[in-house]
């Protein structure tokens, strides 16, 4: 199997002082499989905190009227506890599977951006502990994970820790979209000769079009936690009922991120199994293109089907139709996929080992998870539901059952790869047992409690029938899991010290990552196989039996520029951040809120300075083509003149906002002053950025690097950034300014 045929590159393999320096540097690494390490390790840790969390809920709520927990330190414990596994947890453990993995699977040395991955990777770190320290200043926040207004607010939430999870969010935030622009520019660009899309592992595939989701959903978050730092740091009144906001419309931006987020985790985890059972089932997948088609479905879906949370506020029936009919079609690709793991499993030479059972089980687990989710898409259903334990215990059938289990089996999967010994089979089916145990005690029995009418959000309950027993039950599972994961880690520890070791193929799986050493070498491959299908390890050992080849065989992997890909995934992302400030704009000014409103804007003096914006996207455009014909000095003349225009428009947006000033107009004024100055604000710091990279860009020009082979694309892809702030203003100079005039 190790007998390849395509050598790389001599100046891809590291000299001795590189190496020495490679065994060195674990905290200032840039290397995607110690980054991807550090994921898993920072997920541990907060996995113990998360747990032991877990665990005073489930002591708190074993009997009823227990006063084991304060009813506000219930309350921060129940809000960090799903913080912490869904934030700190859940995705850091994803992202490093894929940091780890997906590099190897495309037969890339590292990903696109290495040093954008090391921020991304330390924001998750610095997030944690921003959020933990709250507890040391003044209390952990006590809103629950999903902090609805107006109990968010600082009338109702003065403490100081409801802006340490704002913050902590936001850090988080940003690293995840870090991450997913990495990922869709590695897989992009780094391709290796023969990977083509269509020839993708599926683990790769799932987690490129997961990397779409993360860029659509996170920036609606960060912009509804923004508003939300607003009116708490600066009495703003987006989300405040008094003040004329509205409650609801949180409610909106949160979902907006929160049930794209159930998919961010869930695809990969589809990806995870889609990889597993084929190599335990001795079989290719069943059918590759419905599994990787259907997984675009899901991503286009999984942003339209929000609402589902927020049938109990009253939307009306033509918005609970809509979206109770979307949360209906998201089932149908969800349940392809299952169809795809059976079909694959059915007739194949199964292998029972423990990578294997832990797939079985999230497929298993994840078949009532979906059609307990089908119900929640029905109104009239999710009335009676929405506020009891059944939907607790669907979210963790998903979370847990399918998402935790399938990261578990993963971990059995790569572990040999990662640190060239093999788990402890014995002790890896005594965690699988005690997991599947543990976690079906916990949940199975909170659908019939809530069924029963336990409500969730809840520090205790009355001793009503069966309500004691029911509870007790759920608490001991919980210990059942606690063991699962203590054996776990006990076999991680154990297996780095005395470990078998583990061969480059042990589990003769198909895919790149089994085409080198175990662990791979700093450089990843000395060597590569040829690329013509989907399983090129299968191939190489099976000559006479080869799969078909996929696509034809010449195909070259076609790459595109990597800083092009990277700024334009940036400004999708940006897409969403905007959206939702300009919704909201124009939500909260539809009807003219008291106080001061558009009538107090400039008109003439802001089209002065916005035609000077405007006149920076042509002068840009003059410095990329002036690049291209080498030309150095007219690209450094027109990229000065970009910067004066620039800077002229940032001048006049200050003396905008002095005049308003001047006239009492502040974010606190009404709903008018908090909208305006947010969506004015935030794309003059865009524009301000944008500034300070020209700059760098100018300072870069003098000093002559413009003269080097490739470097235009750096001006080119910024140049994709300014036309979009450009495009920005056009909207916001357009909704803000021009549409009231219609209505005088």
């Amino acid at each position: 199997m190790n007998e390849a045929v395509t050598t790389v590159a001599p100046g891809d393999i590291l000299s001795p002082d590189e190496r020495s320096h490679y065994r060195l540097a674990w905290l200032s690494t840039v290397d995607h499989k110690r980054i991807g390490i550090l994921y898993l390790l920072t997920a541990l840790v907060f996995f113990v905190l998360g747990g032991i969390e877990a665990l005073l809920i489930r002591i708190q709520l074993a009997v009823p009227n227990n006063h084991f927990l304060h009813p506000d330190t219930y309350n921060q414990i129940y809000t960090m506890h799903g913080t912490t596994m869904i934030f700190l947890v859940a995705m850091p453990a994803v992202f490093g599977l894929i940091n780890y993995v997906l590099p190897l699977q495309i037969g890339a040395r590292d990903m696109a951006f290495p040093r954008l991955n090391a921020f991304s990777f330390w924001l998750v770190p610095f997030g944690g502990i921003l959020l933990h320290f709250s507890i040391l200043a003044g209390g952990a926040p006590n809103v629950g994970w999903y902090a609805y207004a107006p109990l968010s607010e600082t009338p109702y939430a003065s403490q100081a820790g409801v802006d340490y999870w704002v913050a902590a969010l936001l850090v988080l935030g940003i690293g995840s979209v870090g991450t997913a622009i990495n990922i869709i520019a590695t897989v992009l660009c780094l391709r290796t000769k023969g990977m083509t899309l269509r020839r993708l592992p599926l683990f790769t595939w799932i987690n490129f079009v997961n990397a779409f989701i993360v860029l659509a959903a996170l920036p609606v978050l960060n912009a509804g936690l923004v508003m939300l730092l607003i009116d708490r740091q600066l009495d703003a009144h987006f989300f405040v009922p008094t003040g004329g906001g509205s409650a609801v419309m949180w409610q909106h931006i949160f979902w907006a991120f929160g049930h794209p987020e159930v998919y961010i985790l869930a695809l990969p985890a589809f990806g995870i199994l889609s990889e597993i059972v084929p190599v335990f089932s001795r079989k290719p997948i069943f059918g590759y293109e419905f599994v990787a088609g259907s997984s675009v479905v899901i991503a286009i879906l999984s942003l339209g089907v929000w609402a589902h949370h927020m049938f109990t506020t009253g939307l009306g029936r033509p918005a609970d139709l809509f979206f109770g009919i979307a949360s209906m079609l998201i089932a149908i690709p969800t349940g392809v996929k299952v169809l795809n793991w059976t079909a694959t499993m059915v007739g194949g030479r199964l292998r029972f080992d423990s990578p294997m059972l832990f797939c079985i089980a999230a497929i298993m687990q994840f078949v009532p998870a979906g059609l307990t989710g089908v119900s929640h898409a029905m109104p009239a259903l999710d009335w009676q539901t929405k506020g009891s334990y059944y939907l607790v215990a669907h979210f963790h059938f998903v979370a847990v059952g399918l998402i935790v289990f399938a990261i578990l089996g993963a971990i059995q999967y790569w572990f040999p790869k990662m640190s060239g010994r093999m788990l402890s089979e014995r002790l890896g089916k005594w965690s699988f047992w005690l997991m599947v145990i543990g976690f079906n005690m916990t949940f199975i029995i909170q659908h019939f409690l809530g069924l029963l009418g336990m409500p969730r959000r809840v520090y205790t309950y009355p001793d009503l029938p069966h309500y004691t027993w029911m509870n007790v039950l759920s608490s001991v599972g919980a210990i059942f899991m606690t063991l699962a994961a203590l054996i776990l880690v006990y076999n991680i520890i154990v297996t780095l010290v005395w470990g078998k070791p583990a061969a480059d193929n042990p589990w003769n799986a198909w895919t790149l990552e089994w085409a080198t050493r175990s662990p791979p070498p700093p450089e990843n491959f000395h060597r590569l196989p040829p690329i013509l299908s989907r399983r090129p390890l299968w191939d190489l050992v099976n000559p006479d039996r080869a799969d078909p080849v996929v696509g034809s065989p010449n195909d070259v992997a076609a790459r595109p520029d990597k800083n092009k890909v990277n700024i334009l995934a940036f400004i999708f992302s940006e897409i969403g951040f905007f959206g939702i400030l300009i919704l909201s704009y124009l939500y909260y000014n539809a009807q003219r809120p008291p106080g001061p409103g558009p009538n107090e804007l400039n008109l003439p003096k802001t089209l002065i300075f916005s035609a000077c914006l405007f006149a920076s996207s042509f002068t840009i455009w003059r410095s990329e083509v002036a690049l291209r014909k080498q030309k150095q000095g007219g690209m450094i003349a027109w990229l000065t003149i970009t910067i004066v225009l620039g800077t002229i428009f940032i001048v006049g947006q200050g003396m905008e906002y002095f005049e308003l000033f001047e006239k009492g107009v502040r974010l606190s004024t009404n709903l008018f002053g908090s909208s305006f100055f947010t969506l004015t604000g935030f794309h003059g710091l865009h524009v301000c950025f944008g500034l300070i990279a020209m700059l760098i860009l100018l300072w870069l020009a003098f000093a002559g690097d413009f003269r080097k082979a490739g470097r235009a694309s750096l001006l080119e892809a910024f140049g994709y950034y300014w036309h979009f702030v450009d495009g920005v203003w056009v909207a916001v100079l357009t909704v803000v300014y021009l549409l009231p005039l219609l209505n005088r």
